[in-house]
């Protein structure tokens, strides 16, 4: 049963004989619910969410029950503008700014789901021998 599927609906039958006449049911409404989006995870690479300055971290994000089609935004501690949708978020050459929790919120139109915040620590090398 798909959304799209909600309606009025009614049977209509008629006796052995070709020549007896239709007999309508009484109209009854049909309505679809779609199933709330729940259990939205967050996952990293490299796991743990600790990434060495100037490399690449992948965050995905799972949804594992809900129905309808699902949109994605991804959000950074109390930042303002998101910074991506869908269902992986790319962040090449991080830098010092992109540490902190990272959440992945996904909207089926009826319901919004956020998985549990993932820390990001970007890793900073310190070169001893250069005093740097």
């Amino acid at each position: 049963v798909k959304l799209h599927h909600s309606g009025r609906y009614h049977c209509s039958a008629r006796g052995s004989s070709w020549l007896s006449p239709w007999n309508e049911s009484a109209p009854v409404t049909v309505t679809v619910h779609g199933v709330p989006l729940s259990g939205v995870s967050l996952s990293a690479q490299p796991p743990g969410g600790q990434v060495a300055l100037d490399d690449c971290l992948v965050l995905s994000c799972a949804v594992p029950a809900g129905t309808g089609p699902v949109s994605f935004s991804w959000h950074q501690g109390g930042s303002g503008a998101p910074p991506g949708t869908g269902l992986r978020l790319e962040l090449r050459h991080v830098g010092d700014n992109d540490s902190g929790q990272y959440q992945c919120w996904a909207s089926n139109g009826d319901s919004v789901a956020e998985s549990p915040p993932l820390n990001v620590t970007v890793l900073i090398e310190w070169d001893l021998r250069a005093g740097v």
